[in-house]
């Protein structure tokens, strides 16, 4: 019988033949430091670098707009072009070099997308709220060319070394939407049922799905409840996430709402029990997130089963350093390359 390591935050965890160094997670926090071209800024290699040097085991880069009239602001990164690759190529090197595992998170605004000049698109003519003006009901011609657009962006995100790709399908953006009866009120095949409603990032999952390579991790972000009577429910999205598990997602990462503007009452831990309904319905790996501060939550939501790995983002901006505070907190052998151990196992000894 395989004996519990003494900290399970940080036994490693391999997937798809990816090896995760530990438990501890970035998840994509936006950061709007790129330009009006989405290039990567030196900021990006600064910030994300410092994760890694860290002792984080995957990193997933912030929303990254799969079109240029899909970014949540005119700051956001882009994989719309091949010329951002270079920047994204750079942007990997770093996490690798550092021991994470590098991972993005390829997202479309929808509704919510930034204007510049352009109009925003959606599955339906509903505005997110009276600050957003209502966005063009999607044709299917639009449909087509999104659902392209993401995949390009996976075969970009992949040629620029990144080994998990996170589609982003939760917080009221264009996948959430879709399967939001909030915000898709489409009669079509598009639309209506929950069959309906899931057709499109179900079909999104499983081009890009078959346009990467097997050994790509491919990851999506749903949002377990929707926080109003009008959403769909946790069961609803233990359904979904079942169909996506069978169009080839090898992850869940679980968080909730975003298809209103009404913030959750929030405390410590507050999503996690979403994650373990999900994980022990479709046996499948998820990440649990939700205001994750401690060493010792952290490991408590791992023993406990609540998730597979864990999602530390607030804490992570405050102290980037956090994997190491809780590798010496729970007995745990420092998570850094070897050479950094001389300067780094002093300050967390």
């Amino acid at each position: 019988m395989a004996e519990t390591p003494a900290a399970l935050l940080f036994a490693p965890l391999d997937v798809k033949g990816a090896r995760i160094r530990n438990r501890i997670v970035v998840p994509p926090m936006c950061q709007w430091q790129a330009a009006d071209d989405g290039v990567v800024r030196p900021y990006h290699l600064a910030h994300y670098g410092q994760f890694a040097i860290g002792g984080a085991g995957m990193i997933i880069v912030e929303a990254t707009a799969v079109e240029r009239r899909a970014r949540i602001r005119g700051e956001d990164l882009g994989l719309w072009s091949d010329d951002h690759i270079k920047g994204m190529s750079e942007l990997a090197g770093v996490m690798v070099e550092y021991g994470a595992l590098p991972a993005i998170q390829l997202g479309h605004a929808g509704r919510k997308a930034y204007r510049g000049g352009t109009r925003a698109v959606a599955p339906s003519a509903v505005a997110f709220s009276e600050s957003y003006e209502a966005p063009d009901e999607m044709t299917h011609g639009d449909i087509n060319t999104v659902r392209q657009s993401f995949v390009d962006a996976a075969v970009r995100a992949e040629k620029a070394g990144f080994r998990a790709l996170e589609l982003h399908g939760a917080h009221g953006y264009l996948l959430h939407q879709f399967l939001s009866p909030i915000s898709n009120r489409r009669s079509d095949e598009f639309g209506g049922s929950a069959e309906g409603r899931l057709r499109f990032p179900l079909s999104v999952a499983g081009a890009v799905r078959r346009a990467i390579k097997q050994s790509t991790v491919l990851m999506i972000r749903v949002s377990a409840v929707e926080y109003s009577p009008d959403g769909y429910t946790l069961d609803d999205m233990i359904g979904m996430c079942r169909a996506f598990k069978q169009a080839g997602v090898d992850i869940v990462h679980v968080s909730s709402g975003g298809s209103v503007s009404v913030a959750p009452p929030s405390w410590p831990g507050y999503q996690l029990g979403f994650a373990r309904a999900i994980r022990d319905a479709i046996e499948m790996p998820v990440i649990g997130v939700g205001l994750v501060n401690t060493p010792d939550l952290a490991e408590f939501a791992l023993r406990e089963g609540f998730c597979d790995l864990v999602a530390v983002g607030r804490e992570m901006l405050r102290n980037p350093n956090f994997p190491l505070r809780a590798a010496a907190q729970l007995g745990a052998a420092l998570p850094i390359r070897e050479d950094l151990k001389l300067v780094l196992e002093r300050a967390f000894k």
